[in-house]
Order: C-alpha cells, then sequence, then structure tokens
C-alpha cells in the first residue's frame, strides 16, 4: 500500500479491523444503552494508540471523574485525538468542517463531537449551550484553544471566546466552573528525544496530507508523548474567561517548556 512496511501495514489492518467492530457495537450500544456510550469510544482510543505504537507518559491531576469540565489544551495533530481519548470518557469541540470529512466525520459523530461554525456566529450560541449543558451533567469536554494546529514545539495564542460559554453550565453567566488546562507535546520515538525537526514530523499542520502522515506515523514503530495536567483554574466571579484563558495559556507554556528543555521557563 505506497511502499508500506509489512509490519505497519498489519498494524493499519488491525486498526481497521478492530474500528470497524467497535463502530458496529457502538451503533447498537446508542441505541439500547445510551448511558454507556462512552466506553467504546475510550477503546476505540486505546486501541489506535496501541496499532500506531503511542506511549504515553501522564503528569499532573486530571478531573475528577464525573464533576464536568472544561479541558482547555494545545493542539498540535489529528492523533491528539486518540492520544487524549484513551485516557478518559470526554467530548471534543471541534471546527463543524470535520463533521463532513469522509470516516472521519462518522467517528467524530459517534463520539457526540460537538462542532462550531467559524463562518457563522450565530451558531455558535447553540454550541456553548449544548457544550454547558454536557459539562452540567457532568461530562468532560475539550477545547483546543489555539483554534488550529501547531508546529509540535511553539504555543500558539489562545482564543478567549469559547471558554465564557461555559458559564452556562450552571445557567448563570457568572458561576464558576473549573477549566483544566493540558499540554500535549510529542516527545520522540522509540524512546529517544526528537529534538525540534523530530517534534515537526510529528506534528500536522499547514498542508501536511493526512495520509502520508499517517503513513510517517505508522513506520516510526513507537511514538512518545507527554500529557501534563496544569492546575485547574475557576471561570466565573472572580477570574473572567479572559483571564482564565491567559493563565490556562501560560500554564500549557510552561509544561511545554519543560517537555521539550528539561526545565521549567525562568
Amino acid at each position: 500500500m505506497n511502499g508500506l512496511r509489512i509490519g505497519a501495514l498489519a498494524r493499519l489492518v488491525m486498526l481497521c479491523t478492530g474500528t470497524l467492530g467497535l463502530v458496529l457495537a457502538q451503533l447498537v450500544v446508542m441505541r439500547v444503552v445510551p448511558s454507556r456510550r462512552g466506553a467504546l469510544p475510550l477503546r476505540f482510543h486505546r486501541l489506535t494508540c496501541w496499532c500506531l505504537g503511542v506511549r504515553t507518559r501522564v503528569r499532573g491531576a486530571p478531573p475528577p471523574a464525573g464533576t464536568g469540565a472544561l479541558i482547555v489544551a494545545n493542539h498540535v495533530s489529528w492523533l491528539d485525538i486518540g492520544v487524549i481519548g484513551a485516557e478518559r470518557e470526554l467530548a471534543f469541540v471541534a471546527k463543524s468542517e470535520v463533521g463532513e470529512w469522509p470516516v472521519v466525520g462518522f467517528l467524530a459523530n459517534l463520539q457526540r463531537t460537538l462542532y462550531i461554525d467559524r463562518q457563522r456566529r450565530s451558531a455558535t450560541a447553540g454550541m456553548a449551550a449544548t457544550m454547558g449543558a454536557r459539562i452540567a451533567n457532568g461530562e468532560e469536554v475539550v477545547l483546543f484553544a489555539e483554534g488550529t494546529t501547531g508546529d509540535g514545539t511553539r504555543i500558539l495564542p489562545f482564543r478567549s471566546s469559547l471558554l465564557g460559554a461555559a458559564h452556562q453550565a450552571m445557567g448563570d453567566a457568572t458561576a464558576d466552573v473549573t477549566v483544566y488546562p493540558l499540554t500535549i507535546t510529542y516527545t520522540g520515538w522509540q524512546g529517544l528525544p526528537g529534538g525540534r525537526g523530530g517534534r515537526a514530523s510529528l506534528a500536522w499542520y499547514g498542508d501536511t496530507e493526512l495520509w502520508p502522515h499517517l503513513k510517517h506515523v505508522l513506520e516510526c514503530g513507537a511514538v512518545d508523548v507527554e500529557l501534563v495536567w496544569g492546575e485547574p483554574i475557576v471561570m466565573g466571579r472572580a477570574t473572567s474567561r479572559k483571564e482564565a484563558t491567559r493563565l490556562a495559556e501560560a500554564s500549557v507554556r510552561k509544561a511545554r517548556q519543560q517537555a521539550v528543555t528539561g526545565r521549567a521557563e525562568a
């Protein structure tokens, strides 16, 4: 398959076969026991990470299960979805175009992804209300606050426009909601540090096409990634959405600096 090595091809076949089985099972679960619809996406993401050789190191304390939280993360690659999704049951916020992509959009819909239409500001209010309801119901929602993917080393400015929407979780724009910063860093492969060039090769940004990037990840053999949970930020009465965004971005920048250099920013 376009020069794919035997081992990589075997892992791709396992991923496709396992995905088909889980999709069929998820369709049944969503109809019969919808309260358990988050369990199979978790297994799908773990299968994806296993087939792609992803090895994850986690630092920091994640949100307590069932309490509802807005997780604010940086964005590096399509692989981020699997890396985060393999850790816990949650939902993602994505641009509306994702829902229309072949296969990917179908899988995203099975995980009840929240979509935002960047071309229609009026659509943001409806998505915000849904996000708030999800959080109020004890779910965790992941927002990639940069609005796009980066090169694996730099952190782009976080956008505050969606963070304020989480206040609707309690039906009160001044109510408190807890924001959890999460930093994703691809540190290398096969146990060796990748450096700036290595991190860029694992990032999916700019005009990078999906299939060549997927092929590269498959042939890496083992991809090392670090997830760092920052200190929670209580957004609401005492901390505005803009201040919460600033604090979350600072937390992610500090964790990225530690991940790539081994030391904190001065």
